[in-house]
């Protein structure tokens, strides 16, 4: 059991405790910290209290964050569109609406379940049992390629070469609006969202540094076909580097819009379209290329590009 210990000060006086604890601990989500209230794992100077409980200035605070049990993630047959496959990893496609891995309220029909299901087990362990294999991800509703280690010395290298950005990552998008340039690179940190914790934000205090280099492909009324290359691999880059200045992704309701133009779009128009990187162990550069998926095809068709 892990045991966290708050002073309140005085700016936070009135506030329920349930949302005190989650601006205080953006990794926990506040209906989580409701379940610990309720249990009677959170205590003000020393007195057990509930979630409607208001905090006072100097009170101490101390939550009880129980270990948390990791489920089982069982293989599932589930099909997987491979790119390339050798002993040491496999690159896929992966599909709209999955999940890379495993986690809270996704513990099954994820890629990993798939992965599981056809290498049998042999899946690199150094992420742990919850993300066998993966040593890089992308959203739910992001398609395109995605490498997978089967070793661990396959992740380890594969790791290395992200963490000094050489992997070549060009994504296809469709934003809002038409840029003023051809053009033009994005910099600018990120970092969690200052006050909503499934957000992601360019964060000049605590945010990492991004870069994001953007071309036009394409231009048609309000919108714009675009490339992305990656420099860096922050959480939700290219989404928030484009609502940044202006062009989020079209379909994306997290960071643009709440209400997508387009009826039946499922989440953003966003594809890993070109992975490359230098093999663990031949140390030969590979290069492998996603075709668009038909949803993204025929959104081209219907816009006129």
């Amino acid at each position: 059991m892990e045991v966290v210990t708050f002073t309140v000060e005085a700016s936070d006086e009135g506030t329920r405790i349930d949302s005190y604890l989650a601006q205080e601990l953006n990794s926990l989500s506040r209906s989580y910290l409701q379940k610990i209230l309720k249990g009677g794992g959170v205590t003000a100077d020393g007195q057990q209290v509930k979630a409607n409980y208001r905090v006072r200035e100097d009170e101490q605070i101390i939550l009880m964050i129980p270990e948390e049990q990791e489920p089982d993630i069982l293989p599932e047959n589930i099909p997987l569109d491979i790119l390339y496959e050798d002993e040491e990893l496999l690159v896929v496609n992966k599909p709209k609406d999955m999940v890379v891995h495993p986690a809270a309220g996704h513990y099954q029909h994820t890629l990993v379940n798939a992965l599981m299901f056809y290498c049998k087990g042999r899946l690199s362990g150094i992420n742990g049992m919850l993300r066998p294999g993966i040593v890089h991800r992308i959203d739910k509703d992001t398609t395109g390629t995605l490498v997978v280690c089967k070793t661990d010395r396959a992740h380890q290298a594969l790791a290395s070469q992200l963490a000094v950005h050489s992997i070549t990552r060009k994504y296809r998008a469709i934003i809002h609006g038409t840029l003023s340039e051809d053009q033009l690179t994005i910099e600018g940190p990120i970092g969690r969202h200052p006050t909503e914790r499934k957000k992601m934000a360019v964060n000049l205090k605590n945010g990492k540094p991004a870069v994001t280099h953007v071309s036009v492909l394409g231009h048609f009324k309000g919108y714009s076909y675009i490339e992305c290359v990656l420099e860096t691999g922050r959480t939700h880059q290219i989404r928030v580097h484009l609502a940044s200045i202006g062009h989020p992704l079209l379909g994306d309701v997290l960071y643009g819009p709440k209400k997508c133009p387009f009826s039946g779009l499922q989440g953003q128009t966003l594809h890993a379209m070109v992975l490359g990187f230098q093999h663990p162990v031949s140390g030969n550069y590979m290069e492998f290329t996603a075709p668009l998926p038909e949803y993204f095809q025929k959104l081209l068709i219907k816009l006129g590009c």
